[in-house]
């Protein structure tokens, strides 16, 4: 899992992948410091292999956020992945 760019503005993109036989379920939410999500991303079920998703810095509600730190968290079964990200206006 991994951002690019990091540090971003407006938006940047998440790349994560799945081995070969591990399709099935996924989560990817975007958090701020305090641990309240910011926006789900996606959800359902993926295929193996690579893919990606866009975060263009914006809440569920569609309103821009601020810059700072966020955190993206990944679930995939039992599965649990998380990063930072730095957004900068």
């Amino acid at each position: 899992v991994g951002t690019a760019p990091n540090p971003f503005s407006p938006s940047t993109t998440i790349t994560f992948a799945f081995p070969s036989g591990a399709a099935g379920e996924h989560r990817l939410d975007v958090y701020d410091p305090r641990g309240r999500l910011v926006r789900r991303l996606g959800g359902g079920t993926l295929a193996a292999g690579r893919h990606e998703t866009t975060w263009d810095g914006r809440d569920d509600a569609g309103a821009a956020v601020g810059a700072g730190v966020y955190l993206y968290r990944l679930e995939h079964g039992d599965r649990k992945l998380t990063g930072k990200m730095v957004l900068v206006k």
